[in-house]
Protein backbone atom coordinates (compact mmCIF):
# COMPACT_ATOMS: atom_id res chain seq x y z
CA UNK A 1 0.00 0.00 0.00
CA UNK A 2 2.47 2.23 0.93
CA UNK A 3 4.32 1.95 -2.51
CA UNK A 4 0.98 2.99 -4.36
CA UNK A 5 0.55 5.77 -2.00
CA UNK A 6 4.15 6.82 -2.68
CA UNK A 7 3.82 6.68 -6.37
CA UNK A 8 0.44 8.25 -6.75
CA UNK A 9 2.17 11.10 -4.77
CA UNK A 10 4.69 11.58 -6.64
CA UNK A 11 2.84 11.56 -10.11
CA UNK A 12 0.66 14.34 -8.86
CA UNK A 13 3.73 16.23 -8.06
CA UNK A 14 4.50 15.74 -11.60
CA UNK A 15 1.14 16.40 -13.07
CA UNK A 16 0.55 19.91 -10.91
CA UNK A 17 4.10 21.23 -12.06
CA UNK A 18 3.33 20.10 -15.41
CA UNK A 19 0.23 21.58 -15.48
CA UNK A 20 1.92 24.68 -13.75
CA UNK A 21 4.17 24.93 -16.55
CA UNK A 22 2.10 24.58 -19.82
CA UNK A 23 -1.07 26.07 -18.19
CA UNK A 24 -0.27 29.01 -16.05
CA UNK A 25 0.74 32.27 -17.29
CA UNK A 26 4.73 33.01 -17.62
CA UNK A 27 4.53 29.08 -16.34
CA UNK A 28 7.78 27.44 -18.47
CA UNK A 29 10.08 30.49 -17.72
CA UNK A 30 9.17 30.50 -14.47
CA UNK A 31 9.49 26.67 -13.55
CA UNK A 32 12.90 27.12 -16.17
CA UNK A 33 14.01 29.87 -13.47
CA UNK A 34 13.39 27.09 -10.79
CA UNK A 35 15.85 24.77 -12.83
CA UNK A 36 17.99 27.29 -13.11
CA UNK A 37 18.03 27.89 -9.65
CA UNK A 38 18.47 24.74 -8.22
CA UNK A 39 21.38 23.93 -11.19
CA UNK A 40 22.81 27.52 -9.70
CA UNK A 41 22.53 25.97 -5.76
CA UNK A 42 22.43 22.41 -5.45
CA UNK A 43 24.70 21.71 -8.35
CA UNK A 44 27.68 23.81 -7.07
CA UNK A 45 27.01 22.15 -3.67
CA UNK A 46 26.97 18.55 -5.22
CA UNK A 47 30.21 19.43 -6.84
CA UNK A 48 32.23 21.02 -4.27
CA UNK A 49 30.57 20.04 -0.58
CA UNK A 50 30.48 16.24 -1.50
CA UNK A 51 32.58 15.83 -4.64
CA UNK A 52 35.83 17.85 -4.08
CA UNK A 53 35.01 18.38 -0.10
CA UNK A 54 34.26 15.19 1.38
CA UNK A 55 36.09 12.87 -1.81
CA UNK A 56 39.58 14.54 -1.40
CA UNK A 57 39.11 16.52 2.08
CA UNK A 58 39.24 20.66 0.81
CA UNK A 59 37.75 22.14 3.70
CA UNK A 60 37.16 25.56 1.40
CA UNK A 61 35.30 23.69 -1.04
CA UNK A 62 33.15 22.22 1.68
CA UNK A 63 32.44 25.65 2.78
CA UNK A 64 31.47 27.57 -0.13
CA UNK A 65 29.47 24.34 -1.37
CA UNK A 66 27.18 23.93 1.73
CA UNK A 67 26.87 28.35 1.92
CA UNK A 68 25.49 28.05 -1.69
CA UNK A 69 23.56 24.90 -1.22
CA UNK A 70 21.57 27.19 1.26
CA UNK A 71 20.63 29.47 -0.96
CA UNK A 72 17.72 28.17 -3.21
CA UNK A 73 15.27 30.48 -2.03
CA UNK A 74 17.66 33.32 -2.91
CA UNK A 75 17.99 31.90 -6.32
CA UNK A 76 14.30 31.46 -7.11
CA UNK A 77 13.92 34.50 -5.71
CA UNK A 78 15.83 36.30 -8.09
CA UNK A 79 15.18 34.46 -11.05
CA UNK A 80 11.64 34.11 -11.49
CA UNK A 81 11.04 38.05 -11.53
CA UNK A 82 13.89 37.81 -14.16
CA UNK A 83 11.81 34.83 -16.22
CA UNK A 84 8.79 37.71 -16.01
CA UNK A 85 10.72 40.60 -17.57
CA UNK A 86 11.35 42.54 -14.25
CA UNK A 87 14.37 44.33 -13.94
CA UNK A 88 17.21 42.77 -12.31
CA UNK A 89 17.28 45.47 -9.35
CA UNK A 90 14.15 44.63 -8.33
CA UNK A 91 14.51 40.80 -9.11
CA UNK A 92 17.51 40.84 -6.59
CA UNK A 93 15.04 42.83 -3.84
CA UNK A 94 12.77 39.95 -4.08
CA UNK A 95 15.48 37.26 -4.22
CA UNK A 96 17.39 38.55 -1.41
CA UNK A 97 14.26 38.98 0.88
CA UNK A 98 13.62 34.88 0.38
CA UNK A 99 17.20 34.07 1.23
CA UNK A 100 16.19 32.38 4.52
CA UNK A 101 13.39 30.15 2.93
CA UNK A 102 13.19 26.93 0.79
CA UNK A 103 13.26 26.44 -2.56
CA UNK A 104 9.60 26.01 -3.03
CA UNK A 105 8.20 28.21 -1.15
CA UNK A 106 10.54 31.02 -2.84
CA UNK A 107 9.12 30.04 -5.88
CA UNK A 108 5.85 30.51 -5.36
CA UNK A 109 5.99 33.76 -3.21
CA UNK A 110 8.08 34.99 -6.28
CA UNK A 111 6.11 34.06 -8.65
CA UNK A 112 3.16 35.46 -7.23
CA UNK A 113 4.73 38.58 -5.96
CA UNK A 114 6.20 39.03 -9.69
CA UNK A 115 2.57 40.16 -10.92
CA UNK A 116 2.27 43.04 -8.19
CA UNK A 117 6.14 44.30 -9.38
CA UNK A 118 4.95 43.99 -13.18
CA UNK A 119 2.01 46.39 -12.35
CA UNK A 120 3.95 48.56 -10.11
CA UNK A 121 6.83 48.81 -13.16
CA UNK A 122 3.25 50.08 -14.97
CA UNK A 123 1.90 52.59 -13.11
CA UNK A 124 4.21 54.16 -11.17
CA UNK A 125 6.67 56.78 -12.24
CA UNK A 126 9.79 55.81 -12.94
CA UNK A 127 12.14 56.44 -10.21
CA UNK A 128 9.10 56.26 -7.68
CA UNK A 129 8.95 53.10 -8.26
CA UNK A 130 11.60 51.35 -6.84
CA UNK A 131 10.89 53.36 -3.08
CA UNK A 132 7.15 51.28 -4.27
CA UNK A 133 8.51 48.01 -4.59
CA UNK A 134 11.58 48.44 -1.59
CA UNK A 135 8.03 49.56 0.75
CA UNK A 136 6.08 46.71 -0.45
CA UNK A 137 7.85 43.60 -2.00
CA UNK A 138 10.37 42.28 0.58
CA UNK A 139 7.60 42.56 3.55
CA UNK A 140 4.40 41.09 0.96
CA UNK A 141 6.84 38.50 -0.09
CA UNK A 142 8.08 37.54 3.35
CA UNK A 143 5.02 37.26 4.17
CA UNK A 144 3.67 34.41 1.63
CA UNK A 145 6.54 32.10 2.12
CA UNK A 146 6.41 32.57 6.14
CA UNK A 147 2.57 31.02 5.50
CA UNK A 148 3.13 28.91 2.83
CA UNK A 149 6.02 27.46 3.98
CA UNK A 150 5.10 24.74 6.44
CA UNK A 151 2.33 23.40 4.09
CA UNK A 152 4.56 22.94 1.02
CA UNK A 153 7.50 21.57 3.23
CA UNK A 154 5.16 19.30 5.42
CA UNK A 155 3.65 17.71 1.97
CA UNK A 156 6.91 17.57 0.32
CA UNK A 157 8.15 15.54 2.91
CA UNK A 158 5.04 13.54 3.41
CA UNK A 159 5.85 12.26 -0.22
CA UNK A 160 9.74 11.96 0.52
CA UNK A 161 9.31 9.71 3.53
CA UNK A 162 6.61 7.41 1.76
CA UNK A 163 8.77 6.91 -0.64
CA UNK A 164 12.01 6.09 1.19
CA UNK A 165 9.79 4.07 3.30
CA UNK A 166 8.39 2.74 0.91
CA UNK A 167 11.76 1.67 -0.74
CA UNK A 168 12.76 -0.05 2.55
CA UNK A 169 9.60 -2.43 2.20
CA UNK A 170 9.86 -3.75 -1.88
CA UNK A 171 12.77 -1.77 -2.17
CA UNK A 172 12.90 -3.82 -6.20
CA UNK A 173 9.84 -2.25 -6.81
CA UNK A 174 10.30 1.06 -6.25
CA UNK A 175 13.85 0.69 -7.69
CA UNK A 176 11.84 0.57 -11.06
CA UNK A 177 9.77 3.19 -10.65
CA UNK A 178 11.83 5.64 -9.52
CA UNK A 179 14.37 4.44 -11.89
CA UNK A 180 11.74 5.12 -14.84
CA UNK A 181 10.12 8.24 -13.58
CA UNK A 182 13.00 10.41 -12.77
CA UNK A 183 15.42 10.06 -15.66
CA UNK A 184 12.31 10.91 -17.44
CA UNK A 185 11.58 14.42 -15.44
CA UNK A 186 15.23 15.05 -16.11
CA UNK A 187 13.80 15.50 -19.91
CA UNK A 188 10.92 18.19 -19.39
CA UNK A 189 11.07 21.61 -18.12
CA UNK A 190 10.36 20.07 -14.32
CA UNK A 191 13.93 19.26 -14.47
CA UNK A 192 14.95 15.95 -12.13
CA UNK A 193 17.39 18.06 -9.97
CA UNK A 194 14.17 20.22 -8.71
CA UNK A 195 12.05 17.32 -8.26
CA UNK A 196 14.41 15.16 -6.05
CA UNK A 197 14.99 18.33 -4.34
CA UNK A 198 11.21 19.23 -3.60
CA UNK A 199 10.67 15.98 -2.38
CA UNK A 200 13.94 15.56 -0.36
CA UNK A 201 15.01 12.02 -1.66
CA UNK A 202 18.49 10.69 -0.20
CA UNK A 203 19.46 7.52 0.81
CA UNK A 204 18.91 4.84 -2.25
CA UNK A 205 16.19 6.55 -3.83
CA UNK A 206 18.53 9.47 -4.72
CA UNK A 207 21.39 7.14 -5.94
CA UNK A 208 18.28 5.53 -8.28
CA UNK A 209 17.48 9.12 -9.31
CA UNK A 210 21.74 10.28 -9.77
CA UNK A 211 22.51 6.86 -11.70
CA UNK A 212 19.35 6.65 -13.17
CA UNK A 213 20.27 10.29 -15.16
CA UNK A 214 23.79 9.05 -15.52
CA UNK A 215 22.72 5.98 -17.67
CA UNK A 216 19.60 8.18 -19.50
CA UNK A 217 22.28 9.90 -20.52
CA UNK A 218 24.53 6.55 -21.62
CA UNK A 219 21.56 5.07 -23.73
CA UNK A 220 20.76 9.07 -25.86
CA UNK A 221 24.16 9.25 -26.40
CA UNK A 222 23.99 5.91 -28.80
CA UNK A 223 20.15 6.12 -29.19
CA UNK A 224 20.31 9.75 -30.46
CA UNK A 225 23.33 8.98 -33.05
CA UNK A 226 21.17 5.70 -34.47
CA UNK A 227 18.01 7.88 -34.76
CA UNK A 228 19.80 10.71 -36.63
CA UNK A 229 18.11 13.33 -34.95
CA UNK A 230 20.36 15.59 -35.18
CA UNK A 231 24.50 16.48 -35.77
CA UNK A 232 27.12 15.15 -33.22
CA UNK A 233 27.00 18.27 -31.20
CA UNK A 234 23.36 17.59 -31.23
CA UNK A 235 24.24 13.77 -29.48
CA UNK A 236 26.89 15.59 -27.20
CA UNK A 237 24.45 18.38 -25.77
CA UNK A 238 21.62 15.87 -24.55
CA UNK A 239 24.76 13.22 -23.35
CA UNK A 240 26.13 16.65 -21.38
CA UNK A 241 22.34 17.64 -19.95
CA UNK A 242 19.48 16.39 -21.69
CA UNK A 243 17.40 19.68 -21.27
CA UNK A 244 19.74 21.58 -23.58
CA UNK A 245 17.38 19.37 -26.07
CA UNK A 246 13.91 19.78 -25.06
CA UNK A 247 12.55 20.95 -28.98
CA UNK A 248 13.61 17.84 -30.08
CA UNK A 249 13.32 15.52 -27.08
CA UNK A 250 9.15 17.24 -26.95
CA UNK A 251 8.94 16.38 -31.23
CA UNK A 252 10.11 13.20 -30.48
CA UNK A 253 8.42 11.66 -27.17
CA UNK A 254 7.32 8.27 -27.79
CA UNK A 255 10.53 6.59 -29.07
CA UNK A 256 12.88 9.15 -26.62
CA UNK A 257 10.63 8.83 -23.51
CA UNK A 258 9.59 4.80 -24.22
CA UNK A 259 13.25 3.59 -24.72
CA UNK A 260 14.55 5.36 -21.29
CA UNK A 261 11.50 4.07 -19.53
CA UNK A 262 12.56 0.49 -19.76
CA UNK A 263 16.15 0.73 -19.50
CA UNK A 264 15.47 3.87 -16.60
CA UNK A 265 13.46 0.59 -14.78
CA UNK A 266 16.26 -2.20 -14.91
CA UNK A 267 19.13 0.70 -14.10
CA UNK A 268 17.02 1.67 -10.80
CA UNK A 269 16.97 -2.19 -10.01
CA UNK A 270 20.25 -2.35 -10.61
CA UNK A 271 21.25 0.25 -8.10
CA UNK A 272 19.04 -0.96 -5.42
CA UNK A 273 20.82 -4.82 -5.93
CA UNK A 274 23.83 -2.96 -5.25
CA UNK A 275 22.77 -0.80 -2.55
CA UNK A 276 24.16 2.33 -3.08
CA UNK A 277 22.93 5.53 -1.30
CA UNK A 278 23.64 9.53 -1.86
CA UNK A 279 23.43 11.82 1.62
CA UNK A 280 22.45 14.36 -0.34
CA UNK A 281 19.25 15.31 -2.08
CA UNK A 282 18.75 17.06 -5.67
CA UNK A 283 21.61 15.24 -7.11
CA UNK A 284 19.29 13.29 -9.77
CA UNK A 285 21.89 15.08 -13.06
CA UNK A 286 23.99 12.72 -14.97
CA UNK A 287 27.51 14.02 -14.14
CA UNK A 288 27.52 15.66 -11.07
CA UNK A 289 25.12 12.92 -9.59
CA UNK A 290 27.79 9.99 -10.81
CA UNK A 291 30.56 11.97 -9.21
CA UNK A 292 28.61 12.02 -5.77
CA UNK A 293 28.04 8.39 -5.86
CA UNK A 294 31.49 7.46 -6.50
CA UNK A 295 32.15 9.92 -3.47
CA UNK A 296 29.56 8.37 -0.90
CA UNK A 297 29.75 4.47 -1.68
CA UNK A 298 32.68 1.80 -1.68
CA UNK A 299 34.48 2.42 -4.80
CA UNK A 300 34.74 -1.16 -6.86
CA UNK A 301 31.05 -1.84 -5.98
CA UNK A 302 29.84 1.55 -7.26
CA UNK A 303 31.83 1.12 -10.38
CA UNK A 304 30.53 -2.63 -10.84
CA UNK A 305 27.16 -0.75 -11.00
CA UNK A 306 27.97 1.81 -13.39
CA UNK A 307 29.36 -0.48 -16.23
CA UNK A 308 26.50 -3.03 -15.80
CA UNK A 309 24.08 0.36 -15.96
CA UNK A 310 25.93 1.62 -18.98
CA UNK A 311 25.70 -1.59 -20.73
CA UNK A 312 21.78 -2.11 -20.07
CA UNK A 313 21.68 1.55 -21.43
CA UNK A 314 23.34 0.62 -24.32
CA UNK A 315 21.66 -1.99 -25.36
CA UNK A 316 18.31 -0.50 -25.14
CA UNK A 317 19.75 2.41 -26.88
CA UNK A 318 20.30 -0.28 -29.56
CA UNK A 319 17.22 -2.17 -29.42
CA UNK A 320 15.13 1.18 -29.74
CA UNK A 321 16.65 2.28 -32.46
CA UNK A 322 16.28 -0.60 -34.44
CA UNK A 323 12.12 -1.01 -33.36
CA UNK A 324 11.46 2.63 -33.65
CA UNK A 325 13.56 2.82 -36.83
CA UNK A 326 11.34 -0.32 -38.33
CA UNK A 327 7.83 1.52 -36.40
CA UNK A 328 5.32 3.61 -38.69
CA UNK A 329 6.07 6.57 -36.07
CA UNK A 330 7.30 10.00 -37.92
CA UNK A 331 10.82 11.15 -36.32
CA UNK A 332 11.57 14.86 -36.84
CA UNK A 333 14.93 15.73 -37.17
CA UNK A 334 16.89 19.08 -35.61
CA UNK A 335 16.53 20.31 -39.38
CA UNK A 336 12.77 19.90 -39.56
CA UNK A 337 12.60 21.88 -36.57
CA UNK A 338 14.73 24.34 -37.45
CA UNK A 339 13.29 25.10 -40.45
CA UNK A 340 9.78 25.03 -38.65
CA UNK A 341 10.95 27.36 -36.21
CA UNK A 342 12.51 29.61 -39.34
CA UNK A 343 8.98 29.68 -41.16
CA UNK A 344 7.42 30.66 -38.04
CA UNK A 345 9.33 33.64 -37.90
CA UNK A 346 9.69 34.45 -41.25
CA UNK A 347 5.79 34.77 -41.48
CA UNK A 348 5.71 36.87 -38.41
CA UNK A 349 7.98 39.39 -39.81
CA UNK A 350 5.71 39.95 -43.18
CA UNK A 351 2.68 39.84 -40.95
CA UNK A 352 3.98 42.39 -38.41
CA UNK A 353 4.96 44.12 -42.47
CA UNK A 354 1.60 43.80 -43.40
CA UNK A 355 -0.13 45.24 -40.45
CA UNK A 356 2.34 48.52 -41.29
Amino acid sequence: MSIVLGVLMLFAVIALMSLFTFKAPYGRKSVSALSGAACATFLPQAFLSYAIGEVFHVEIARQIGDVMGSMGGLAAGALVPLAFGISPVFSMIVGISLMKFKLLPAFIAAYLISFLIKEIEKRVTGGLDLIVVVLVAPLLTNLVATLIQPGVMGILTVIGGTITAATKGNPYVMGAVLGAIIPLVGMTPLSSMVLTSLIGLVGTPMAIGALGCTGNSFLNFSFFRKMKFGDDATTIAVTIEPLTQLDIISANPIPIFVTNLVAGAINGIIVTMFGLVVRVTGMATPWAGLIVVFGMNPLVKTLIAVILIFINSTIWAYVGAYFFNHADIKIHTIDEIREAKDEKEAGHVVHGHAAV
